[in-house]
């Protein structure tokens, strides 16, 4: 299977992946950042195959593509489903 995005690893070894709080801490970001290829496929991916499609947290799920090359999940605190999904993918 070959995908249409790459996300490589930083100078650290470990994936883009970051958190936002905002709102005194009601609202919870997660991004990927420099996504290389096609971002829009990465984000479709993600929705379709982080959760299963009738849970409650499918339901929230939102991605946005923003400045073409960084991803910011929106919904809840997902990161560690995140990473555990690209590691999973082979990033």
């Amino acid at each position: 299977m070959s995908l249409r995005y790459l996300i490589r690893r930083n100078s650290r070894g470990s994936l883009p992946v970051y958190t936002d709080i905002r709102n005194g801490g009601t609202r919870y970001l997660v991004s990927i950042r420099n996504v290389q290829g096609q971002p829009s496929s990465l984000a479709n991916d993600l929705k379709q195959s982080l959760f299963s499609h009738n849970s409650p947290e499918a339901a929230r799920l939102k991605v946005q593509v923003v400045a073409q090359r960084h991803l910011v999940i929106s919904g809840g605190r997902w990161k560690n489903d995140v990473i555990n999904w690209l590691t999973s993918k082979g990033f």
